[in-house]
Parts: structure tokens; C-alpha cells; sequence
């Protein structure tokens, strides 16, 4: 990595090193050919990876959206709110462009922009690869800013400790309809944008039904990272499990 960027792409995927176990043998283990299948490969780095940063006492978000829902904003929203009382850093996904890390930086977090190119979503070696370059303190809070898709980012496992779904009142009450699986491996949603609603016909209630639908653990915390409505809930969910993570024996 130069300058603190990644460019991510497929070929020469990491599969074991010094602290990433090799694959052991056993039945259904490997392809037909010997080899381990990659998903296999990925969901071990990724346990890897969580299971380091716990024992750091960091913990990580992965922030889900479709594009343009706010999820930067909402960052430089919550760096200003807790950046004096927490150690944050960002892994930032984009296919192109380092505009969104450029963002950040200005609002003084340290980011590693990782650009994926024509892939729609990051995995856990692209992730593995940030943090090796990022290097977050201990008792820290990450924040993997994933690629804007509802689609490909819930189904790969980074080694995040819990996922955040970022929607916006502009894209309808039916999206957790359209897209389930996002919904159903969500822990938490924030519903952003809503100093919209007096503009738009957004039934509120009925988004939160059709997502509690899906997932009935689901949480949905409402706000506007513009205005800074609902921020205050979404601060203190941060902190709770920050203490949480910070709490867990080494």
C-alpha cells in the first residue's frame, strides 16, 4: 500500500501466514481438485480477524447503505460528536476515487481508502490488508465503511463484531422487503435523512414493521446526520458496546 491506500483486486488473495491457520484436512474440506474453497478460506481469515481485534479490545462496525444514504456524513457526524473521547479509525470502500477518505481525513480520522474496481462489495483479505496499513490502537472503534450496495456486502463476512444498516427516508418504506438478507444479518439500522419527511410520503412505522418482519431482533434508531437529530441514540448504542468490546477479558 503507497499513501495509505489499498488497491484491492482479486489476484493474489492471501490464504495463510504467520497468525492464519492452515486449512486441516477432513471430509468436506476441499474441492475436488484438493484445493480449499475460497469461501471457506475467507470465513476463516475473517473469524481471524475478529477474533485479534477483540482480543485488542476493538471493536469493528460494518456500515452497509445503498449509495447515497449517508454514510460518510454520518461518519464526519460521529467523529465530531465522540473523536475527542474515542480513538476512531476508517476503512473506506469505493470502487473509485479516495473522495470520501479525503472527507474524513479533513475531519481528522485516519483512513485507509481501499478502491475495489469493478467488485461491488469488500471481503475479509481487503479488510485484512486495511488494517494491517491502518494499525487502530487498542480499545479503538472501526468503522469499515462498506461499498453502496443492498445487494453483495451481506453476504461476505469481514471479521466485524456488528453490522449497521444505514437507510434513508428518499429510498422507500420497502426496501426490507426488496432486500431481505441485508435486513436479516443487520444488528442495528439508522434510518438517516429523516429532516426529509415533511417533504416526503414515507411511512415510517411501516419501514420499521417490514424490517422487524425480516429480522425481529432488529433495532432501528432514527436520525439525520445533517441536522444531527437522533444522534444522541446513536452515540450512546456507540459507546455501549465500545465499553462492551473494551470490557471482554484479553
Amino acid at each position: 500500500m503507497r499513501g495509505g491506500y489499498a488497491a484491492a483486486g482479486r489476484a493474489g488473495v492471501r490464504v495463510s501466514g504467520p497468525d492464519f491457520p492452515e486449512p486441516s484436512g477432513g471430509a468436506g474440506q476441499s474441492c475436488s481438485d484438493g484445493s480449499v474453497p475460497r469461501q471457506r478460506i475467507a470465513d476463516a481469515l475473517a473469524e481471524r480477524t475478529r477474533d485479534s481485534l477483540a482480543r485488542r479490545r476493538i471493536l469493528a462496525l460494518n456500515l452497509m447503505s445503498s449509495p447515497g444514504s449517508g454514510k460518510t456524513t454520518l461518519l464526519e457526524r460521529t467523529l465530531r460528536e465522540l473523536g475527542a473521547t474515542m480513538s476512531i479509525s476508517v476503512i473506506e470502500g469505493d470502487q473509485e476515487t479516495h473522495l470520501d477518505a479525503d472527507r474524513l481525513r479533513i475531519a481528522g480520522c485516519r483512513v485507509v481508502q481501499i478502491n475495489t474496481g469493478a467488485g461491488g462489495h469488500l471481503d475479509a483479505d481487503m479488510v485484512d490488508e486495511g488494517l494491517r496499513s491502518l494499525q487502530p490502537a487498542g480499545r479503538s472503534l472501526v468503522f469499515i465503511e462498506n461499498i453502496g450496495n443492498l445487494a453483495a456486502p451481506a453476504l461476505f463476512d469481514l471479521g466485524e463484531h456488528h453490522r449497521v444498516l444505514i437507510a434513508s427516508v428518499t429510498e422507500g418504506e420497502d426496501k426490507p422487503l426488496k432486500y431481505p438478507h441485508v435486513f436479516r444479518s443487520t444488528d442495528l439500522v439508522l434510518l438517516n435523512k429523516t429532516d426529509l419527511l415533511p417533504h416526503l410520503d414515507f411511512d415510517v412505522e411501516r419501514f420499521i414493521a417490514h424490517a422487524q418482519r425480516i429480522n425481529p431482533r432488529i433495532r432501528v434508531l432514527q436520525l439525520s446526520a445533517k441536522r444531527g437529530d437522533g444522534l444522541a441514540d446513536w452515540c450512546g448504542w456507540l459507546r455501549a458496546h465500545h465499553g462492551d468490546a473494551a470490557s471482554v477479558s484479553a
